[in-house]
């Protein structure tokens, strides 16, 4: 598997190898007259980053801009600790994320929640970023890095609060972080376009998550980059399926949720139900149940069942 794959002229995706595992976390790399790279994955992802970048031609020193479209740590982890390499860059954040780079212990503390023991293997370690070296770009905020390409940022909630995505004049394409989902480039090899949503904890809300794509559509955009994991040329198809399986996840989460009496019954009912239900779906489609994805899936699963939970308990106390 190439550590290194061009998507477009001057675009380049570099596998982070997140969570020790391929194509599902990328670093964007845009090889304009301002150097500039989207997404940092965890920590353990930066030696990979350093790899492509020198794959590439470039050096930690070129980066004028390192944008983190959300907060979370498989996004913005490793943010810290590469800006320790990169002595011309800024990193660029959502105005309600900037706090939590400048000090990540709430950021730590959540994840911890989430990961458990296996917290430091997967994120550690994660660096507070010097406030002069933070950057906040606002809704519809933009700016040039070439003549041929302007970066626009547009607040898109619904996976988080803190999330932005970046609108690529050069192409007319968004990299949305979580907002559009999840590529399955596992998949994809085999021919088959499956995308879900990604609804994570802890500001998950279906409706702002709706309301982001149907921005993304009025922008008729050609392509969608996406955070796990790569390209799509098919805007249109990543909304509906989003949209369709948006209403499977809450769905089945509601089941969940009247099921069990625990909140961890409620969660593990709901990934149950989740698992079962894209597995019937990928049946249909003649994806074998020993395919790799279902591992993928599983595991992404068990993270979407903690943010729909912890959506309905919100909901039920309001």
């Amino acid at each position: 598997m190439k550590n290194v794959e061009q998507l477009l002229e001057k675009i380049y995706l570099i596998d982070g190898h997140d969570l020790q595992l391929e194509q599902r976390t990328g670093t964007y790399v845009l090889a304009e007259d301002e150097l500039t790279i989207i997404e940092t994955s965890a920590s353990p992802s930066i030696p990979y980053i350093r790899s492509g970048l020198t794959e590439l031609g470039f050096s930690p020193e070129d980066i004028k801009y390192i944008i983190v479209t959300h907060i979370h740590l498989d996004h913005a982890g490793g943010a810290g600790l590469f800006l320790q390499e990169c002595p011309n860059a800024k990193v660029i954040v959502h105005p309600k994320g900037e706090r939590h780079l400048a000090d990540p212990a709430k950021l730590i503390a959540g994840a911890r929640a989430v990961y458990g023991e296996k917290f430091d293997s997967l994120f550690n370690p994660i660096l507070p970023i010097p406030k002069e070296r933070l950057m906040v770009m606002h809704d519809k905020d933009s700016f040039s890095i070439s003549e041929n390409c302007t970066l626009t940022f547009y607040d898109t909630p619904g996976h988080a609060n803190h999330h932005f995505s970046i609108h690529h004049s050069g192409v007319n394409g968004m990299f949305t972080g979580d907002t559009s989902g999840i590529l399955y480039q596992p998949l994809l090899r085999d021919g088959i376009e499956f995308y879900l949503p990604t609804t994570s904890p802890n500001q998950f809300d279906p409706d702002k998550m709706l309301q982001s794509m149907e921005l993304f559509k009025s922008l008729q955009l050609d392509y969608i980059f996406f955070g796990h994991y790569g390209m799509s040329k098919n805007p249109n198809e990543v909304y509906k399926q989003v949209s369709y399986w948006l209403d499977q996840f809450v769905d089945k989460a509601e089941e969940g949720y009247q099921q069990a009496d625990t909140i961890e019954q409620q969660i593990e009912a709901t990934t149950n139900g989740l698992v079962q239900r894209i597995k019937r779906h990928l049946q249909e489609l003649g994806v074998p149940d020993h395919h790799e994805v279902h591992e993928v899936i599983k595991l992404d699963m068990e993270v979407c069942a903690m943010g729909l939970i912890e959506y309905l308990h919100k909901k039920s106390t309001k």
